[in-house]
């Protein structure tokens, strides 16, 4: 399955987002800041995964919805699905 332009683009801002948020938690980690801002900062990185892998499964539903032929089985967007949960 190839993902269209729109999801490619909203994926990749929000993993550049999540990179970027972990290295400040590694700078932050170093520096020997404060355990709740780390917290907070590794809260706000894995959210932004969460989004990107919904945001990629998403896309695979509406593509399978459009074209069954094209996209996943139900089976494996059930494994997509569960495997970010």
């Amino acid at each position: 399955m190839q993902l269209d332009e729109e999801a490619t683009a909203s994926a990749l801002r929000r993993l550049r987002r999540a990179h970027g948020q972990l290295g400040g938690v590694i700078r932050m980690l170093e520096e020997g800041r404060e355990c709740s801002d780390l917290v907070t900062q590794l809260a706000a990185v894995s959210s932004a995964l969460d989004r990107a892998g919904f945001s990629i499964v998403a896309s695979g539903l509406r593509q399978c919805m459009n074209d069954p032929d094209s996209g996943p089985d139900q089976k494996e967007l059930e494994r997509l699905f569960l495997a970010l949960a």
